[in-house]
Formats: C-alpha cells, structure tokens, sequence
C-alpha cells in the first residue's frame, strides 16, 4: 500500500516526445519494499505497486532487450 506524499521519477527509458513515459517512486521502494509506478502523462491515473524484487527483475529483463521486437 502506497501512502504519504510520493516523490516521483520519469524512467530514463521513456522518451521526452511524449512517447511511452513512466514513473516510479525509489523513495517509496526504499522505505515499504514497493515500487508504485504510473504513467506520467496521467499522473490522477492509476497507479500499480509491485514489491522491489519483481521491479529488479523486470529492469534487468528490459535493459537485456527480453521484450525487443
């Protein structure tokens, strides 16, 4: 659960064309072991947490290139 003010941060993966942006909250992960993200462009939106260990895991798949086409 997600509670208190959250400081978020736009993954450098995301482009500033306003293309695929996502954010995260490391102050977030560092304190509760859950890592909240959103998308920027809606940040009323929704958000999801997933605990730090899947974030990891999800990060490591991306910067390998598992979800190229």
């Amino acid at each position: 659960m997600i509670t208190g003010p959250t400081q978020w941060v736009k993954s450098s993966y995301s482009s500033g064309q306003g293309g695929n942006c996502v954010e995260w909250s490391p102050t977030s992960a560092a304190t509760t072991d859950v890592v909240p993200v959103r998308d920027s462009k809606t940040p009323e939106g929704p958000t999801i947490a997933v605990s730090t260990k899947s974030f990891s895991a999800f990060v490591a798949a991306v910067k390998s290139g598992a979800f190229s086409n």
